[in-house]
């Protein structure tokens, strides 16, 4: 069977049609606001041509973190993290593609405990990352269900407000982005907060926004950015790490955060 992904988000799906060869009718993560159907149409692209075209590539971050990105950049462009922990090593979101090398490298470091994504622009092809590491777990907000295009066995819906992965890791409920969107609390030294796109970095880096369509300009009202940032004020940490390279904040994660909920919130409310 092919197996075709949306070249415009990269999200996997199964065979739709009755001849195989043919690509799905059309995306529905596309076609939601929050994400966007380019001028040109719907595009599909076969995983096999994906690899083709493109690695991943791996950067190192400090001790026991790594983040992985598609290059050249395909689909939305977001990386995804690795996070060594004694408990089990976590992927933090996930990308389109896995080749044999990063599986490989994986692998040498213990392989992975869990999946965990934090809104479904950026579940991808999660189930093959899920089968190449013994059908790791992964964890995505029960609030999201109806976003996953292709089933997969280790797909967990977690409900609630936070889940604890292990000792060391904690996934969060924001929502604001998506309904069910989550960041992830590694209570690592001062603490690191992975936010994916539910707390976009600024470029200044020491700011973050807040959006329910970043393509489309779509802004979130205020009771849901306090929402976001009342969900992480009980959590420690100083270094904020976002979804797209460079996107980080190294220092002050938590009063960065703070302020922006501040700065947003004035935004709207100027008269």
């Amino acid at each position: 069977m092919t197996e075709y992904l949306c070249k415009t988000c990269g999200t996997q799906y199964p065979d739709q049609n009755p001849d195989p060869e043919l690509p799905p009718s059309h995306c529905p993560i596309c076609e939601d606001e929050r994400q966007y159907v380019p001028e040109t149409g719907q595009q599909w692209i076969t995983s096999s041509e994906l690899k083709a075209q493109h690695k991943i590539k791996r950067t190192e971050h400090g001790p026991g973190l790594y983040s992985f990105e598609i290059v050249p950049r395909a689909a939305i462009g977001q990386r995804a993290f690795f996070i060594q922990t004694p408990y089990g090593n976590i992927l933090w979101d996930c990308l389109a593609i896995l080749d044999q090398s990063t599986i490989d490298w994986i692998k040498n470091k213990g392989g992975l405990a869990a999946i965990a994504i934090s809104h479904p622009h950026y579940y991808t092809a999660m189930g093959d990352w899920s089968d190449a590491f013994d059908q790791a777990e992964i964890y995505l907000h029960h609030d999201d269900a109806k976003w996953v295009q292709k089933w997969h066995p280790a797909v967990h819906h977690w409900t609630g407000n936070n889940i604890k992965l292990n000792t060391d890791i904690t996934l969060i409920k924001c929502g604001g982005h998506f309904e069910g969107g989550t960041v992830l609390h590694w209570q690592q030294g001062k603490g690191f907060l992975f936010t994916g796109d539910i707390m976009q970095i600024v470029a200044d880096r020491k700011y973050v926004s807040f959006m329910r369509s970043y393509p489309n300009y779509i802004p979130l009202p205020a009771t849901k950015v306090k929402e976001i940032g009342n969900s992480v004020a009980d959590y420690d940490f100083d270094t904020v790490h976002g979804a797209f390279a460079g996107r980080t904040i190294s220092n002050n994660g938590k009063q960065a955060v703070e302020r922006s909920v501040t700065r947003y919130i004035n935004a709207l409310q100027a008269s």
